[in-house]
């Protein structure tokens, strides 16, 4: 059967399995301090251009989520996002779970939009009751969006200029950040999101690694005893090595960005095959995840051949699925997918 269900089917690229099998007798500590780990930061920091950056690695995306936002934000604080994003929809009150209010803003195809952070940030500390409501203490947007949209440099540029007017912190979820940097239609690079960012994180769990994300503080702006809030929330390894070599391996030789390009190709395949039988997309995305509104009917019979994702309702008649590429998707599953169509 095929499928086109997510862009985490498979376990892991096999340059990393080789990696890990290669390194697997070595005796190393634990907990993120091998040297593996070390050398996986240094290629990061070298691939952001941030020098300074504090970088650790932890389990998965919803754990680094939870935990970058618990661990930089105070009691009475909460994080504005929009009312489509990761953290608010996809990952089961994980935030709310830590006693962190998630301030939902309406969006773009994804986005929020920089003017309208503005204004709710502005309308919020000019109100005289502010003291007993919840206090915006970051913003969060993921890249790609959860519509697999793309922030514009001129976008992130304006939203990092009202976060620190504001004095709060930009958190950039970068679950499938390869996919966005690249996208043919982006101008964002990994050091514009350095620059701009307070803190970000490169997925691995979703472009190749086996599990994992990396998450950077650029400016060595890492909150105090950062490690033992990752300890904390579940999400810090004590094989910290597992991740520290996959990571390593995604870092050389420019592997990280070869395979995200590479479904990126993909997808653009996928597109041109979707547009070719007259399928009607809910959004054009530039990114790896392709939104088209089927027939319920026609959506039934083909989910008896083929895996896709069901994305929502959008009215009694018709519904929007989500067909994803991945860094493994071969031009034969797309060309199969063109003929079962």
């Amino acid at each position: 059967m095929l499928s086109f269900v997510c862009d985490y089917l498979e376990g892991a690229h096999p340059k990393i399995l080789e990696r890990l099998s290669e390194t697997n007798m070595e005796q190393l500590p634990g907990y993120g301090s091998d040297r593996y780990c070390e050398s996986a930061k240094e290629k990061i920091r070298a691939a952001a251009g941030c020098p300074e950056a504090d970088i650790y690695f932890l389990a998965g995306g919803t754990q680094t989520n939870s935990t970058v936002i618990a661990g930089m934000l105070r009691g009475f604080e909460g994080v504005v996002a929009a009312r489509t994003g990761h953290i608010n929809v996809h990952e089961s009150g994980a935030v709310e779970y830590t006693g962190h209010k998630i301030l939902s803003l309406p969006e773009q195809d994804g986005k929020m939009v920089p003017r309208e952070v503005r204004a709710f940030l502005e309308t919020f500390f000019a109100d005289a009751n502010r003291e007993h409501m919840v206090f915006p203490g970051m913003v969060y947007i993921s890249h790609p969006t959860e519509y697999g949209t793309l922030y514009s440099l001129q976008e992130l540029t304006d939203l990092s200029g009202i976060c620190r007017e504001f004095r709060i912190p930009l958190f950039l979820d970068g679950a499938r950040l390869g996919y966005g940097l690249m996208s043919r239609e982006t101008d964002v690079s990994l050091p514009d999101i350095a620059r701009l960012c307070d803190v970000f994180y490169i997925g691995g769990t979703k472009v190749g690694a086996l599990c994992g994300e990396a998450v950077v503080f650029p400016r060595g702006n890492a909150p105090a005893r950062f490690l033992t809030t990752i300890k904390q929330h579940g999400a810090l390894l004590a094989k910290g090595r597992l991740l520290g070599v996959q990571f390593d391996t995604l870092f050389t030789d420019n592997l990280y960005f070869k395979i995200a390009g590479h479904a990126i190709d993909m997808a653009h395949r996928l597109r041109e095959v979707l547009h070719e039988k007259g399928c009607k997309f809910f959004l054009e995305s530039p990114t790896n995840q392709q939104f088209i509104i089927l027939d319920n009917k026609r959506m039934d019979t083909l989910a008896r051949e083929v895996g896709f994702d069901f994305w929502m309702a959008l009215d009694d008649r018709h519904t929007v699925v989500r067909f994803a590429t991945s860094w493994a998707t071969a031009p034969e599953q797309v060309e199969a997918l063109r003929e079962l169509l």
